[in-house]
């Protein structure tokens, strides 16, 4: 494959992070990060020893723990947040269109964006009901689908929220539909080399390795900043399991795994960074990835 870019990141251990085009033109993978041992072992980078708090952001979660921490998060990502409009035609308007143009905008091509699911890097006017490739449009994909999130109303502050809103092709953002998070399946139609499964059956999807610790950062956002005390948006939880019903997601275990086999990364960071400026909230589980133990570990979940 040909290495297109190298990006240091700042850890304490040897780290890699590459910009991939694959072998095929329809992928790329955008970063990823591990630390390689002297013995040759991938390993996470090393969790940090104190709380990453810009500006004293996190304040008000210091010494907490467990529930109690992630009530304290609750308050502090839901003061201030900013309610983006869903579609506002108006070019001096922030939209979700415009502000995923931003946060997902490809590195190396300013008028492009990197989509999630596929990796591949599309001009930005090449979106639904404004391009010319059909399916092959990118759209507003919601991680946590609006079903299983009770938001179905663009009023409702997780309707908009880009914590969890990514580009996404068209014809795969439509084949995972409101699909759970798990592993195994049969490749999805669109792009099957990129690594995305599925399993109707099941009712389950498996994106793409590169982006699944995103992914289960994203819903454990979700989880923590929508506790009910939204107008329209109920409290959200992720359970054991799948076949969830409205406002619960699977499968923790999963997620659970994902964010520790892929962590935190350059274009994660500085996509948060993006969405900071634009949202005016924080996903604190980019800022301090420990805290996902913290707060979600369970006895179910090996």
């Amino acid at each position: 494959m040909k290495k297109l870019a190298y990006v240091a990141l700042l850890i304490s251990c040897h780290a890699t992070a590459n910009y991939i085009q694959a072998d095929h033109p329809h992928v790329i993978t955008p970063f990823f990060s591990t630390c390689i041992t002297d013995s040759g072992t991938v390993t996470p980078p090393p969790v940090p020893s104190d709380v990453y708090n810009p500006n004293g952001y996190y304040d008000a979660a210091l010494d907490q723990t467990g529930q109690t921490l992630k009530q304290a998060l609750n308050g502090i990502i839901s003061q201030g947040h900013i309610k983006l409009s869903y579609t506002n035609n108006s070019p001096d308007a922030m939209d979700v269109w415009k502000a995923l143009m931003i946060t997902d905008e490809d590195p190396y091509q300013s008028d492009h964006v990197i989509l999630l699911y596929t990796g591949r890097s599309q001009l930005k006017t090449e979106r639904s009901g404004q391009g010319s490739l059909g399916q092959d449009n990118w759209n507003r994909e919601h991680l946590w689908p609006k079903s299983h999130g009770g938001f179905n109303n663009s009023s409702a502050y997780a309707y908009t929220d880009i914590h969890h809103l990514r580009p996404s092709d068209e014809s795969i953002n439509s084949e995972r539909g409101s699909l759970e998070f798990n592993e195994g399946g049969v490749p999805t139609k669109e792009s099957p080399e990129a690594g995305n499964k599925k399993d109707p059956q099941r009712g389950t999807f498996e994106p793409r390795d590169a982006v699944k610790g995103d992914i289960a950062r994203s819903m454990f956002y979700m989880a923590t900043r929508y506790e009910g005390k939204d107008p329209i948006t109920p409290d959200l939880e992720i359970n054991v399991g799948n076949h969830s019903p409205t406002s619960h997601l699977g499968d923790l275990c999963i997620l659970l795994k994902w964010h520790k086999q892929d962590p935190v990364d350059d274009f994660e960071k500085q996509r948060h960074e993006k969405i900071y400026s634009i949202q005016n909230n924080r996903n604190p589980f980019i800022d301090n990835p420990f805290w996902v133990e913290e707060i979600f570990s369970s006895p179910e979940c090996p």
